[in-house]
C-alpha cells in the first residue's frame, strides 16, 4: 500500500472512531427534561402519563404526547397504586449500585479513547514512514562534504576507465578553467557494461572525486 493511501485509511479511521465516540456519548449524556414530583404526580392524575421506567428512586417516562421526563421519587408506597390506577404502564429496572470509581471511569471513557487513538495515529504518522504532518516538505537530506562519498579508492579494477575519466573531473571541479580556454561543455559520457560491473558505482565515484 502507498504511503497516501496508508495517510486516507488512517484519516478514514481516525473520523469513523470519532464519529462513534461522539454518538455514544451524545445519547449517554442526553437527558431528559427533569420535573419535580409533585408535577409528576399532577400528571399522573390527570392521565397524562403513559409509561413509566422506575430504577431504584429515579423515575424515567413519557408523556402520551410523546415528550420524555424523568423525576426522582421519594419513599411512596401508594405511587404503583396510583399509578396502575390511570393504567400508566410500568417498568421497573433494578437500581444503579456501581461504585463512584466506575461511573467516573465510564463518565470520562469516550474523551480517554479519544486521545489514545490521537496518539496512535500520531505515533503512526511520524512512525513508519508515513509523514503526514511533513506533507509538501521536500525529502532530499543534506549529506556532509564526506558522509556517504564514493571515490575511485572504493572501485576496485577498471583502471582504464578511471583513467578515461579524468579530464570529466577535472572540468567538474573548475569548469571556468576550460571555458576560459575555449573548451566546450562536454554531453557527457556513456558508461557500457553487462549489469553488476560497477557501472552506478563508477558514476558515484566520478561525483565524489569531483566533489559534486
Amino acid at each position: 500500500m502507498s504511503q497516501s493511501s496508508k495517510r486516507i485509511a488512517l484519516w478514514s479511521v481516525l473520523a469513523l472512531v470519532v464519529f462513534i465516540i461522539f454518538s455514544v456519548s451524545s445519547r449517554q449524556y442526553r437527558r431528559e427534561p427533569e420535573i419535580i414530583f409533585s408535577e409528576f404526580m399532577g400528571a399522573v392524575e390527570r392521565g397524562d402519563v403513559r409509561e413509566v421506567v422506575i430504577q431504584g428512586h429515579n423515575i424515567q417516562g413519557k408523556y402520551k404526547n410523546g415528550e420524555q421526563f424523568r423525576t426522582f421519587e421519594p419513599d411512596d408506597p401508594e405511587l404503583v397504586k396510583s399509578l396502575r390506577a390511570k393504567e400508566v404502564k410500568i417498568a421497573a429496572k433494578p437500581g444503579d449500585e456501581s461504585p463512584w470509581y466506575m461511573v467516573l471511569l465510564l463518565n470520562w471513557l469516550p474523551m480517554l479513547l479519544l486521545i489514545g487513538v490521537w496518539i496512535f495515529f500520531m505515533r503512526q504518522m511520524q512512525g513508519g514512514g508515513g509523514k503526514a504532518m511533513s506533507f509538501g516538505k521536500s525529502r532530499a537530506k543534506l549529506l556532509t562534504e564526506y558522509e556517504h562519498r564514493v571515490t575511485f579508492s572504493d572501485v576496485a579494477g577498471v583502471d582504464e576507465a578511471k583513467d578515461d575519466l579524468q579530464e570529466i573531473i577535472a572540468f567538474l571541479k573548475d569548469p571556468k578553467k576550460f571555458t576560459r580556454l575555449g573548451g566546450r561543455i562536454p554531453k557527457g559520457c556513456l558508461l557500457v557494461g553487462a549489469p553488476g560491473t560497477g557501472k552506478t558505482l563508477l558514476a558515484r565515484a566520478i561525483a565524489g572525486e569531483a566533489g559534486v
